[in-house]
């Protein structure tokens, strides 16, 4: 399918375009609630949002798992449901569950993904074992996987995505519940590769640090929509100057509100507990902050700076945290997981 034929407005670049998608599962749970999104060849691009957002729907339906309700997407120009098979030529795929089996060995398992993948017999033990060159796991190739640390299952897992050199590869939590070591490695491995051949790299994250560092444009989920894309500077800089401030007290919301309403150029961005305010100048407005809170008697727990980023973009649109925003969102979160379950 032509470029052309995916909507106006989409470059001959364009990898993934995705026009009007949503997902209802059985029981009337809506997962994707009109999602577009463009994904240029060669691109790192990262879906970020809190648990809930969409983001797992949005890549089973992009990698031919599910279909969608409505809309449509495309991935190299090929329709997701029209044309599935010849999506999943094109793409390797890691899930954000474990996908290998931890009794058998490394080898073992890439030796199996190989034959599924259709690896040529006369080919399989070199591509398994540069794989596992490539990964690090040379010395560990002969070791049960419930030997292995996370970090290193998570390679695995990467590297067999991998070795039938997908043009787009789709990475949903590549690094969560990983040190930061183990996240360092796995994301080595990931710029490696997509440098080598100008892949298209797609990644679902909650990790506000992975798509500033990582990723050249972002798109901002929240309760299945799309609330925002852009560059990562782009987002930051269009939400707004100033430092965030984050305030714990021992159960005087109120009175800490009330006191904080009369301090100028302190906007209140998140009224729960922790309190979140965005102030214009950090040295000037947190001194007038705590001088307030001190003066109407307001205990202070806990109290964290930090610079712009991803996380106050989200705030800015939502207003709330995304520890706020998961909180909120746990009901629909264990619906759709049924949902699923259910084949809906």
């Amino acid at each position: 399918m032509a470029p052309s034929s995916m909507g106006e407005g989409v470059g001959r670049s364009s990898c993934i375009v995705v026009r009007g998608v949503s997902k209802v599962f059985s029981g009337g749970v809506r997962a994707l609630d009109g999602v577009s999104m463009v994904v240029e060849e060669g691109e790192i691009h990262a879906v970020l949002g809190p648990n809930g957002a969409g983001k797992t729907t949005l890549m089973r339906v992009l990698t031919t798992q599910i279909k969608p309700s409505s809309g449509d997407a495309w991935v190299l120009g090929r329709h997701v449901v029209k044309e599935a098979a010849r999506v999943r030529e094109v793409i390797g795929y890691v899930p954000q569950e474990f996908s290998v089996w931890t009794d058998l060995t490394g080898y073992e398992n890439a030796m199996i993904y190989a034959k599924l993948y259709g690896v040529p017999p006369s080919e399989r033990r070199r591509v398994v074992e540069d794989m596992l060159e490539f990964m690090g796991l040379g010395e560990a190739k002969h070791r049960l996987v419930k030997t292995y640390s996370g970090g290193m299952i998570r390679r695995l897992e990467l590297g067999i995505a991998l070795m039938t050199k997908p043009r787009v590869l789709f990475l949903d939590e590549p690094t969560i519940g990983l040190d930061p070591r183990a996240r360092e490695l796995v994301w080595s491995r990931i710029l490696e590769y997509a440098g080598e051949g100008g892949v298209t790299v797609v990644f679902n994250t909650h990790y506000m640090d992975e798509a500033e560092r990582f990723a050249g444009k972002v798109t901002v989920m929240n309760r299945g929509r799309v609330i925002a894309e852009g560059a990562p500077r782009e987002l930051v800089e269009k939400a707004g100057g100033g430092a965030t401030v984050k305030i714990e007290f021992d159960g005087e919301l109120e009175k800490a509100l009330g006191a904080l309403s009369g301090v100028r150029g302190v906007e209140v961005v998140s009224a729960g507990n922790p309190v979140v305010l965005r102030v214009e100048d950090l040295e000037v407005q947190v001194a007038g902050v705590f001088r307030a809170l001190l003066g109407n008697g307001v205990n202070v727990k806990k109290v964290s700076l930090q610079p712009p980023s991803l996380e106050d973009v989200f705030l800015r649109l939502t207003g709330m945290t995304f520890e706020e925003a998961e909180r909120s969102s746990l009901r629909e979160v264990a619906a759709t997981r049924k949902a699923i379950g259910r084949g809906g």
